[in-house]
């Protein structure tokens, strides 16, 4: 027996009148714009790593990004990447970094022994004693500030070659 379609909403495929969706159109949905180049990548699932940057380390990995039109992740990706396959340049970038942190470490104690020597000086100065080792105190001193110089040229040359 036919009679009348007693179900709610769109008989026989006509348009529904409640606000739900339209039978035989698609659900139309927002497309993001993606933003900057992709990279090529594998179709498969890749293990994701997390990296942990200050706001300053941040600011220029965004900039360097951006200059190039690549996402943050993409960037990093693709740099590291880059400085892995580059071993020779990125061992002799840490090389020099480990030298000047070895200078600066030297300098550290250099000033500390120099300055238990001024503070030794000044003990027998003020009790009336005689310092005798006095231009040797200085001298040292005069050192661990020329080191201490030296160590923060090489920072600041090398500052200005990545800028360059």
């Amino acid at each position: 027996m036919a009679g009348p379609d007693l179900r709610q909403g769109a008989p026989d495929g006509k348009a529904a009148t409640e606000g739900g969706p339209q039978p035989g159109k698609a659900s139309s949905h927002k497309c993001k714009a993606k933003k900057g180049k992709s990279r090529p990548r594998d179709k498969k699932q890749r293990p994701a790593h997390s990296v942990r940057l200050n706001e300053d380390e941040l600011a220029i990995i965004q900039a360097g990004a951006d200059h190039v039109g690549m996402s943050v992740a993409g960037f990093l990706a693709y740099s590291a990447l880059a400085a892995a396959r580059d071993q020779a340049r990125t061992a002799a970038a840490i090389a020099t970094e480990r030298d000047v942190l070895t200078a600066l470490f030297g300098v550290r104690r250099q000033l500390g022994w120099a300055g238990s020597n001024v503070n030794q000086i000044a003990k027998a100065l003020n009790s009336g004693a005689d310092a005798p080792h006095f231009a040797a105190a200085l001298d040292d001193l005069q050192r661990a500030a020329q080191a201490a110089q030296r160590a923060a040229d090489r920072i600041t040359n090398r500052q200005e070659e990545e800028a360059a």
